[in-house]
């Protein structure tokens, strides 16, 4: 008889592919020898210490001992995420231990790491800055906290260089001033940009225009809480661009961003042109009829029947969009004729391409959310709010016709006003709390009780399609398991679906959304 040892080793390291939590990587590297040396390099390949995480601050100085002590453990890191560390010296056998040069030695160690995050504010310092640039050779990756003041000189970053993707949370003046020489060095590299401020006066158009010559090879720009830039500056940014972008974000701008002229220089420049995905807020001085008329205009260059919407017949290539993403940066948007027509005209031209759609502080009606999935064929993620008391029309009249359907996720108004943190509480995606995983977590606290149980989301997820592999409501996300049901005879005769924690190390989508 044919044993799971008799498989060819070639196919190890697929089958640890479909292993992604860390705790159950640990048991599969104490298998034998051969699960060993194929599941270890997994297990360090990607390692993350989040604020939400029991005793997170500890592990932050295991960690970097275990790198620092460990030569050969600290080569199979090529991804490092530090999102938390103790604001005060740790002590070790009574003894307060300076963190930074174990920090330094373990980096010199890290030859292979290829993606560095770090983003406590406070956490950084020249040393272990000038440790990462000197060491990390391979290094393509960098998300850091930009508030220098007091921690890091911001000219150490000029010695990064040939960066593919940069990420800066709430930068100083000092790392503001220096991005210009900065990005002289890494433009030609430089693929993805995101820029998260909290309301900051230091991100302006005129920068922007400074920076738009050597941001001229992005794909990717992202841009969140940044009040003083309006069309002006993206439309720099976007006209330099060699080959036209492909994800924008436009979070938290201006209220003065004018749409209209958005909207014609994107006609005469033709940005869109491989636009894969889009993120846009909208503010609550601004006109909603107006603004949604324009936003349609933008996306639909290519005849298209817009109903009561005029769309201008241009001689344009459609835009591929894939990802479309919305939300109130303020009030929280009823649900309306206005709205309604926005998402029919969005689906008439995007419903070929559009694979995940989400919004948040929006209501969006059934209708709206039935027109989504009967012409989406293609879409794969949905983010929704609607009202509790139509969940289960929700899913049969709405979910149930989406064929390719993969991950759910719906907010009730109340919790999603409820939960949106004010401008002055406003923090990166990444180091928000997230969810309530299950019951028996042991990596995250409970600080908001589930809406949904686990009883009534998975009647939710049974009129479901069968493609569904993730479903979450409010604070609570849960994976989907399938089980084959065996009849007495020993055949197959079904297959039956179940609710399992969340185990995986990326944070669910509906929890990276930046709100300013």
């Amino acid at each position: 008889m044919t044993e799971f040892i008799d498989l060819p080793v070639e196919l190890l390291p697929v089958i640890l592919s479909f292993i992604p939590n860390p705790r159950s990587l640990t048991h599969t590297c104490l298998v034998n020898k051969v699960f060993y040396q194929f599941a270890v390099p997994r297990l360090y390949e990607r390692i993350s210490i989040y604020s939400w995480q029991k005793h997170g601050k500890e592990r932050v100085i295991q960690l970097f001992i275990c790198l620092s002590e460990n030569p050969h453990v600290a080569t199979y890191v090529r991804r490092l995420e530090i999102r938390d560390f103790p604001k005060s010296l740790p002590t070790v056998d009574g003894n307060t231990l300076d963190p930074t040069d174990i920090i330094v030695r373990a980096l010199k160690n890290c030859t292979h790491l290829r993606s560095c995050t770090w983003t406590r504010d406070g956490s950084l310092n020249s040393e272990i800055l000038q440790g990462l640039k000197e060491h990390s050779k391979e290094l393509e990756e960098l998300e850091i906290n930009g508030h220098n003041e007091g921690n890091y000189g911001a000219n150490v970053l000029l010695g990064f260089e040939g960066l593919r993707k940069v990420g800066l949370i709430m930068p100083g003046a000092e790392v503001v001033r220096n991005l210009s020489p900065w990005f002289g060095q890494i433009g030609s590299s430089l693929r993805h940009l995101t820029l998260i401020c909290k309301l900051s006066s230091l991100i302006t158009d005129t920068l922007l225009e400074r920076l738009a010559p050597d941001m001229r090879h992005l794909d990717y720009f992202y841009l969140t809480g940044c009040p003083k830039v309006t069309e002006r500056g993206i439309t720099s940014v976007l006209s330099q661009n060699e080959t036209g972008i492909v994800g924008l974000g436009l979070e938290g701008l201006s209220p003065k961003f004018n749409m209209a002229e958005f909207r014609s220089s994107c006609e005469h420049y033709s940005f869109f042109k491989r636009l894969r995905t889009l993120t846009l807020t909208i503010h609550q001085q601004v006109p909603l009829d107006e603004w949604t008329r324009q936003v349609i205009s933008i996306l639909s260059p290519a005849p298209s029947d817009c109903g009561s919407i005029p769309v201008p017949v241009l001689n344009l290539p459609p835009i591929p969009l894939e990802s479309f993403q919305i939300y109130s940066t303020g009030a929280f948007f009823e649900s309306s004729s206005i709205t309604n027509q926005f998402w029919f005209n969005l689906v008439d031209a995007h419903h070929g391409w559009l694979k995940r759609i989400s919004v948040h502080r929006m209501l969006i009606s059934l209708e709206a959310i039935e027109e989504i999935c009967r012409r989406c064929r293609e879409l794969e993620e949905l983010f929704v709010v609607v009202e509790p008391g139509t969940l289960h029309q929700l899913a049969s009249r709405c979910l149930s016709i989406a064929p390719k359907l993969r991950t759910v996720h719906v907010n009730y108004p109340l919790e999603a006003q409820a939960s949106s943190p004010t401008q002055s509480q406003s923090q990166t995606d990444a180091d928000r709390h997230p969810t309530v995983a299950d019951e028996d977590t042991d990596t995250i606290d409970s600080e908001f009780l589930p809406v949904l149980s686990p009883q009534d989301a998975l009647a939710v997820v049974q009129r479901c399609p069968p493609t569904l592999t993730q479903f979450g409501c409010n604070t609570r996300v849960w994976m989907i398991n399938k089980q084959v049901e065996i009849n007495e005879q020993g055949n197959p005769v079904g297959i039956r679906r179940e609710l399992a924690r969340y185990d995986s190390p990326d944070i669910p989508e509906a929890f990276l959304v930046v709100r300013t």
